[in-house]
């Protein structure tokens, strides 16, 4: 069979020239990302003209002299796995047909101050964001809990979530750019009054669909979860609050908070304490809503902002939707990944190998290609862009892991895969840091590099360790000794044993760098089904090699279920055997063992894989554990636990629940086992599995998304 397999291969990396986009694949890209004109007439002719076209965009940045060589490598490099993320792929070049777009996939919100003009305000700003495209997140636990009092309009406060559903119902009225609902992301600190609330909030059929959500979980709260103590829940209090006797008063480091709090001497901010809890107790809650409603997520915020490049310029409390890009307010980042599935040789024989060296080629054009969309950022509110200009961040990553593992014959989550993913990341990152020391040095570094940063205690307390180099509180250093020099992460570059590595870290310390941050990895859903032809998400394995996906179609009044493939599957059948399958309804699978899906892999492998990866990622990632649907609570609960334990600085899990809601991917084996009621207008009740089809209101619904669409109240308003 082997010598079959090698006879019939090409002596290229490029196997996709043989593997046509399947329908649902051409589906996305046509809806999504093929440009339009306002008669929806194709603008790109085929998916090669969508690559010239963002190669056009970007290479115009470049001296005039140089934009034909740029066109033709960014052309090469998008042939050989670099994809931009959605809004550049939408948006590049597009400026003709839909002038007020943005590049930019990634924004933060400024500080929700807790006023109603400060609430509202933010609301305009997040409208706006969301309308250029952009998705975005907030931090909502900067407003006073539920029933506390509001001296200047003399009444008692509905409390932060009550605004969060103003938010929501602004993001689904605006229709996001270029075919996209907005998207958003919510998060709450883990000592708020409200945050049983905030847990519980997805469990109201409809409610903040419109939002990811996750709670900032702090060190102070796990160790007191670990030794089963008491946790208080804490508001900055207000002068009357603070003269209270009758009330309790604890002084915590809260830096994110401005304005209109006491402070004493240590800078620490006085705090009420509106009720106190076992810290396990709310772990509990916290666990059990993510088991039955898959959220929320959590944020180990302590660990986020310690291991951030911009640690002595940025206080980070919201990510962007998925949680990828940890940004400071009005912080904004593009993004872009790489399918690994373009540099797998000789797949599934003996002689597989991954081409390390076109790897590291595509890396550093790729990243040429990312900064450049600094300059064609479109970003609608000025802040957000002298953010961007500011520190040029940009997050580039990678898809397509659990594809590449399988078509190497190696099984997600095993140790050999873990050596894998730290390496690939940390081609990816050297590679990256290289070309951001060469682009500093020829078109400037990013301007924040030049600042002349005064050291202030709370600066000092970060980094104590100056001290030994004689620095001392009141001196002026530039930023890019800070950024480089001390910064976690990238002193991991001076700890690896490689002159090569300590070269480069020394390099930046003495010029700086082209942007502050450079990698990260994004879910790249619908990047991943189309453009990859259906290339595992991210970092994830497949979801299933044969399942469907629920997909939002303009004019249709529910979503709608469409049949995929995984990538390597398609392979698989192209190279070795076309009518292999999964198993399915009882079958043996017709496939190697190593072909495993999402839910084959144990919470722990999950986190492994990700806190693997996340060595040389400077930003962070989008990681789910997917588990069965009969996977034990008390093996679940400890996941997130792990997680922390692993130094991760977030996780996120899924569990089908299908008397919750089935998700964006879902299994046919998983339908066919569920059944849903639907009470007619005659009383009858009528009684369908999952995966049948039924006829209403003049369309043709899967049972399940029919079911999903009444419930949560979206039916008809796609």
């Amino acid at each position: 069979m082997t010598s079959q397999i090698q006879a019939s291969l090409a002596p290229v990396q490029n196997i996709e020239k043989d593997i046509p986009l399947q329908p649902a694949s051409q589906d996305i890209w046509d809806t999504k990302y093929r440009l339009k004109d306002k008669n929806s007439k194709a603008v790109d002719a085929d998916l090669s003209a969508t690559w010239e076209r963002v190669a056009h965009a970007l290479s115009n940045v470049e001296d005039e002299g140089k934009q034909e060589y740029w066109f033709n490598r960014f052309t090469w490099a998008l042939a050989h796995g670099a994809i931009p993320a959605g809004r550049i792929m939408s948006n590049a070049g597009a400026e003709a047909y839909k002038p007020a777009t943005s590049t930019i996939n990634c924004t933060v919100s400024g500080t929700i101050p807790d006023s109603m003009d400060g609430i509202l305000s933010m609301v305009k700003e997040a409208g706006l964001t969301l309308k250029a495209g952009c998705g975005i997140g907030y931090e909502f636990s900067t407003l006073r809990p539920k029933g506390a009092y509001v001296t200047g309009a003399g009444a008692y406060t509905s409390g932060p979530l009550s605004f969060m559903d103003i938010y929501d119902k602004m993001c689904f009225t605006v229709s996001s750019a270029g075919g996209r609902r907005g998207a958003q992301m919510g998060t709450f600190d883990i000592s708020h009054p409200d945050v049983i609330e905030f847990i519980k909030a997805k469990r109201e059929d409809g409610r903040l669909r419109q939002f990811n959500l996750s709670c900032l979980i702090t060190k102070d709260f796990i160790e007191a979860v670990k030794s089963d103590a008491d946790w208080p829940l804490i508001f900055p209090a207000n002068q009357s609050e603070l003269d209270d006797a009758e009330n309790t008063i604890v002084w915590r480091q809260m830096s994110h908070f401005k304005n209109d709090v006491v402070r004493n001497d240590c800078g620490e901010v006085a705090c009420k304490v509106y009720r106190t809890i076992k810290a396990k107790r709310l772990w509990d809650v916290m666990m059990a809503s993510t088991y039955d409603y898959a959220e929320p997520g959590f944020i180990l915020i302590d660990e986020v902002n310690e291991k951030n490049n911009n640690w002595f310029c940025e206080d980070v409390r919201a990510t962007n939707p998925c949680g990828e890009q940890p940004l400071p307010p009005y912080g904004a980042c593009l993004l872009g990944s790489v399918n690994l599935t373009k540099f797998v040789k000789y797949p599934f024989t003996d002689q597989v190998e991954f081409d390390w060296d076109m790897y590291r080629d595509v890396v550093a054009i790729f990243t040429r290609m990312l900064d450049n969309v600094v300059e064609i950022n479109g970003l609608p509110l000025e802040k957000q862009r002298d953010a961007i200009v500011s520190k040029r961040r940009h997050g580039m990553g990678f898809l397509g892991l659990g594809s590449t593992l399988t078509m190497m014959g190696c099984k997600y989550g095993s140790s050999e895969s873990l050596v894998f993913t730290e390496k690939v990341s940390y081609e990816l990152a050297r590679t990256g840091f290289e070309v951001g020391l060469q682009l500093g040095e020829e078109k400037g570094v990013a301007p924040v590099m030049n600042d002349d940063v005064e050291i202030t205690p709370e600066i000092m307390a970060k980094r104590p360790e100056m001290a030994d180099d004689g620095i001392k509180v009141g001196h002026k250093v530039k930023a890019r000794i800070l950024w480089a020099k001390y910064s976690k992460y990238m002193q991991k570059f001076g700890q690896t044993g490689r002159k090569e590595d300590q070269d480069l870290l020394d390099a930046l310390i003495e010029k700086g760098c082209r942007f502050t941050h450079h990698s990260s990895i994004a879910p790249t859903g619908t990047i991943s089904l189309s453009l990859a032809n259906n290339a595992s998400n991210g970092i994830e394995p497949s979801f299933a090699h044969h399942y469907a996906r629920n997909v939002i179609r303009e004019g249709k009044k529910s979503k709608e279920k469409i049949d995929v493939f995984s990538y390597e599957l398609l392979a698989y059948r192209e190279l070795i055997d076309a009518d292999a399958m999964p198993a399915t309804h009882g079958e043996e699978s017709q496939l190697p063992a190593y072909f495993i899906a999402a839910d084959e892999v144990t919470p722990k492998q999950h986190v492994d894989i990700q806190a693997a990866a996340q060595i040389w990622v400077d930003s962070s990632i989008s990681k789910t554990a997917n588990v069965p649907t009969d996977f034990p609570y008390e093996d679940f609960k400890d996941i997130y636990m792990y997680a922390y334990d692993q130094g991760l600085k977030g996780c996120t899990t899924f569990r089908y629940n299908p008397s919750v809601f089935q998700g964006v991917l879902v299994k046919e084996e998983d339908l066919a086992k569920t059944t849903y009621k639907f009470t007619l207008e005659d009383g009858t009740v009528l009684e369908v599995k999952g995966n049948e089809d039924i006829e209403y209101d003049g369309e043709m619904h899967t049972a399940a998304n029919l079911f999903d669409a009444l419930k949560e109240g979206y039916y008809g308003k796609f």
